[in-house]
């Protein structure tokens, strides 16, 4: 769709009332849920008017076929033809049905193409819209004012139009051009300016650096063999992820950042945090890699299968399936990794595994941690021992005991965060004492003496043990830290 005719339907669309906010109005509450789950009996209910807005909602929301007149009436000042001649509309019999899929989210809406569940299969360049893995990017993506900004596969613009919220000049690259006419179609409905360059990853942006980049790269693990353009990379294993993460340092600005949905295999007798650290030895960047899930090679190909139709090709999963384990590959790891560029000599790498759920949106741990890493930068050793430290707001001490002959038996001692990442871990009873003292009115240097008395112990050394754990416990958001 040139950029004519896309401006034509914005006006469609906004003379009709199609956002994301007032579709919920519309239908309601309840109703929108239901048919973000695909259930759109409440809905159909809520717009069986023949005005324009219901006539689309029906149309793009439902899935339905209206008839010739009403598609007509409801897409004017863009004529049928165009319309369909686009792929936005398919002519049936009775009438036309959606030929693309038109999705409403915060800061405006995208085109992309059908899922293989609208369609039965997919085609090499088949576009996507947003998904589950693409929302939690968009969650995740700093919201701070930025000049300048790159999507790095951007597919239809999912990204890029989150970016055009806080950044002054959005670059964003594809190596489909059938993906780039989605973006540029969609820049135009968004009222927003993209500038498109077609090119393989950081080709076309080669010798540029940015304030903050972001991608959704074609990130599926397996031999290298290319099926479909936006899910695989040309790259063996997980060689698209490591690619982009060793290009941070080149790529960004001085305190710029790079956020990137990644995934990365697990080979048996391997620490997959090592893996992922080495991708970024020499970048000087600080690096936080939060691993979200993982899975066993079946379900990984399976997943893959379905998502394209082809969930019935045995020796597809066959083949797939014994290059795992000539990797020795016993899963796949799938997360969100953020990195920037601090120039610091000894820059903070983490690495964790935090499946469990939390508090959202993701931007604003994100940011938290980030901050945290730059009073840390800045704390020696000497410097936490005479510090202050304070349990943080919602930090709770669960004990697990056992039975035993005298009774119950404490075994295990856990701390959790009851805010932002929700974190557990397990220390043992010294620690306990020590985060008891944590008050905010004792530094860590008079509580390690006060400790050591107690447990006949030595001052210094313990003093020299807490301070890595105290920065550490401070960093994972127990302790809060003065100054």
């Amino acid at each position: 769709m040139d950029a004519a005719d896309a401006a034509r339907l914005r006006a469609a669309l906004n003379d009709a009332g199609i956002s994301k906010d007032a579709v919920r109005r519309r239908l309601g509450v309840d109703a929108a849920v239901a048919a973000d789950r695909g259930d759109f009996r409440a809905a159909l209910a809520a717009v069986s008017d023949d005005d324009a807005q219901a006539v689309l909602i029906r149309l793009f929301v439902c899935g339905t076929t209206e008839p010739d007149s009403m598609v007509a009436s409801a897409i004017r000042p863009l004529s049928v033809d165009v319309a369909v001649g686009s792929g936005l509309l398919a002519k049936v019999a009775n009438g036309y049905r959606a030929g693309l899929t038109l999705q409403l989210v915060d800061d405006g809406v995208l085109l992309s193409d059908l899922p293989a569940s609208a369609s039965g299969s997919l085609g090499h360049e088949h576009v996507l819209g947003v998904g589950g893995a693409a929302s939690t990017l968009r969650d995740a993506i700093l919201d701070a004012p930025a000049e300048s900004a790159l999507d790095i596969g951007t597919g239809c613009g999912v990204q890029a139009l989150r970016l055009s919220a806080t950044a002054s000049r959005v670059t964003a690259t594809d190596l489909s051009d059938r993906a780039l006419d989605f973006a540029a179609t969609n820049a135009t409905l968004n009222g927003v300016e993209w500038e498109l360059l077609a090119g393989d990853m950081l080709k076309p942006i080669a010798g540029r650096r940015f304030d903050r980049v972001v991608s959704n790269p074609p990130f599926v693990v397996g031999s290298g063999a290319v099926g479909y353009v936006y899910r695989d990379s040309g790259r063996a294993g997980d060689g698209v992820c490591a690619e982009l993460a060793a290009s941070a340092g080149s790529l960004l600005n001085p305190g710029g950042t790079v956020q990137f949905l990644a995934n990365w295999l697990h080979i048996d007798g391997e620490d997959w945090r090592e893996r992922i650290a080495s991708w970024f030895a020499g970048t000087g960047c600080d690096v936080w890699a939060i691993q979200r899930d993982v899975s066993d090679p079946l379900d990984y190909v399976r997943v893959w299968q379905r998502d394209a139709a082809d969930e019935h090709d045995p020796s597809r999963l066959a083949s797939w399936l014994d290059w795992f384990d000539e990797q020795r590959a016993t899963g796949v790891g799938f997360g969100i990794i953020t990195a920037r560029r601090s120039d610091a000599t000894d820059p903070m790498i983490v690495c964790e595994d935090l499946r469990h759920p939390v508090e959202h949106p993701y931007r604003d741990r994100i940011g938290e941690w980030l901050a945290t890493a730059d009073r840390l930068a800045d704390v020696d050793a000497a410097a936490v021992l005479a510090a202050r430290p304070r349990l943080a707001d919602g930090v709770r001490l669960r004990q697990d005991a056992v039975p035993t002959a005298d009774g119950w038996a404490v075994d295990r001692q856990l701390v959790t965060a009851e805010n932002g990442m929700r974190r557990t871990t397990e220390i043992d009873p010294l620690l306990v004492s020590f985060l008891a003292g944590c008050t905010g009115d004792v530094d860590v240097l008079t509580l390690a003496r006060l400790l050591a008395e107690a447990h006949d112990g030595d001052a210094a050394l313990l003093a020299a043990s807490l301070a890595p754990v105290v920065r550490e416990l401070t960093r994972d958001g127990f302790l809060v830290l003065p100054g």
